[in-house]
């Protein structure tokens, strides 16, 4: 991902936090000849060495993963808010941009099986049940419901690269970089006010 110095996101702490509020991802690898996609959660997680890896799981009928082991080197793509800036906004000429949140992370895919499908699916669960009035757990599911888990496939990735982008306006002067936040508020846009939100964090 090509990434100008100034809004590169080099901070660990800050891409680990954007991937867990940013989990749908899109998972990339080339299928038969073919680049192929699949927008899937992909979890932040450990591994049993105390590795960061991403957890997630395709459908069996996807065939997408019967290229896994031949080329295990996928792409995981995730996005955060964006929003078209106006040059109308500044208080001179320039053209218009748009500003965006995203991460890539380039790693190596393995299938899991077993034990560790069951406790990649009940930390997937509970991560967005936390806050349902009556929580789901994958430890109450029948016997019946739970062999729809043979209808899947379980993969890990290992990270071997992150390059991560945090296009928001770094390039302007106090003045209109105030001004930018005002007017995006003003679209009450869910995507522009989000990405509002994002460029107050650096407001001092």
């Amino acid at each position: 991902m090509y990434t100008p110095d100034l809004y590169k996101s080099e901070d660990p702490e800050a891409i680990r936090t954007f991937l867990k509020e940013n989990a749908f991802g899109l998972l990339i690898n080339q299928t038969n000849g073919k680049l192929f996609a699949t927008h899937i959660p992909l979890e932040l997680e450990y591994n049993n060495e105390g590795q960061e890896v991403l957890r997630g799981h395709i459908a069996k009928e996807n065939p997408q993963w019967t290229a896994f082991e031949s080329d295990n080197n996928v792409l995981a793509v995730f996005t955060g808010p964006h929003s078209y800036i106006s040059s109308s906004w500044y208080d001179h000429e320039n053209v218009p941009t748009w500003n965006y949140s995203a991460v890539h992370i380039y790693g190596t895919i393995k299938i899991i099986e077993g034990d560790a499908v069951i406790k990649s699916l009940t930390n997937l669960v509970d991560k967005y049940e936390q806050n349902s009035k009556c929580p789901v757990r994958v430890a109450d599911l029948s016997k019946k419901t739970m062999m729809q888990t043979r209808g899947i496939v379980a993969f890990e990735i290992k990270i071997n690269e992150i390059q991560a982008t945090n296009k928001m306006s770094q390039n302007r002067d106090a003045k209109n970089y105030a001004n930018i936040i005002h007017e995006l508020e003003k679209t009450e846009n869910p995507q522009s006010m989000a990405v509002a939100k994002e460029m107050a964090k650096n407001v001092k």
